[in-house]
């Protein structure tokens, strides 16, 4: 076996065995002031089991608006019979998010454009919910994302504040070579999605200008939480053991060639 072929396999095999996403609670983030300048900056923190995560949100084309402290709570159920914050039928929660977005925080977007959520850290599969996503839809360039719960009654869900939808995913193939991950929808569409693995950076394009549609975002843990290290121990048995592996077929490879020359 080649060398790089080995040290492929024992990344994917030790990256494969700690990459496992456990299930909610979900850390949201509790937005706490902004900048208007060069357009808008809005600053957050996300307080997980054992860290404190800055979480810095731009977007030099400006917003909608932003709520931070206070204000009309747009993650409220509005079903038939309840209108309130039930998880259970809250078009924000699944198998895997157990708690609708903290308090009132939102930032609500009107224009299109690009806009990028920037954490101190590296931060576990991140979770992005969303009101209001009727007349825009949003872009995920080379990063792909699932629809986790949206306001569908036929799925258990209630509306949202603003009514009903259904949420899809359309993928777009550039000229580039650049895969465009959309999450799109009909009616009203309230939702959370969801996107896996380790990051630092999450960057997006509005479709169109819209007024308004609004989101918040939040994370199941650190990187460092959620995906620990193995202990060096076992990558080395692993390791040792592939090379160990890789040599005894060298070996029987190269005496089932001598044993058939003439």
């Amino acid at each position: 076996m080649k060398a790089w072929k080995l040290v492929f396999l024992v990344s994917v095999l030790l990256f494969g065995s700690y990459t496992s996403a456990s299930a909610a609670p979900v850390f949201w983030t509790d937005w706490t002031s902004s900048s208007s300048l060069n357009g808008f900056t809005g600053y957050g923190v996300i307080t997980t089991g054992t860290s404190t995560v800055n979480v810095t949100y731009t977007n030099n084309h400006g917003i909608g608006f932003f709520q931070a402290s206070g204000g009309t709570d747009y993650w409220v159920n509005n079903g038939p019979y309840h209108h309130g914050r039930d998880a259970s039928t809250s078009p924000f929660t699944s198998t895997l998010v157990d708690n609708i977005p903290t308090g009132t925080d939102i930032i609500a977007l009107q224009f299109a454009g690009s806009q990028t959520l920037t954490f101190s850290q590296a931060i576990a599969n991140p979770v992005f919910s969303y009101v209001s996503l009727n007349g825009n839809g949003y872009g995920f360039l080379n990063q792909d994302f699932d629809i986790l719960s949206y306001n569908d009654p036929a799925t258990g869900n209630d509306c949202g504040y603003w009514g009903c939808g259904t949420s899809y995913k359309n993928v777009v193939t550039h000229t580039n070579g650049d895969i465009e991950y959309q999450l799109l929808g009909t009616g009203e569409p309230h939702g959370t999605i969801r996107f896996k693995g380790a990051f630092d950076t999450l960057t997006w394009n509005s479709l169109s200008n819209e007024y308004w549609n609004g989101f918040t975002v939040g994370v199941q843990g650190t990187a460092e939480e959620v995906f620990p290290a193995p202990e060096p121990s076992s990558m080395i048995q692993l390791a040792s053991g592939l090379l160990l592996a890789a040599g005894l077929a060298g070996k029987v490879r190269n005496r089932a060639i001598r044993t058939t020359k003439a």
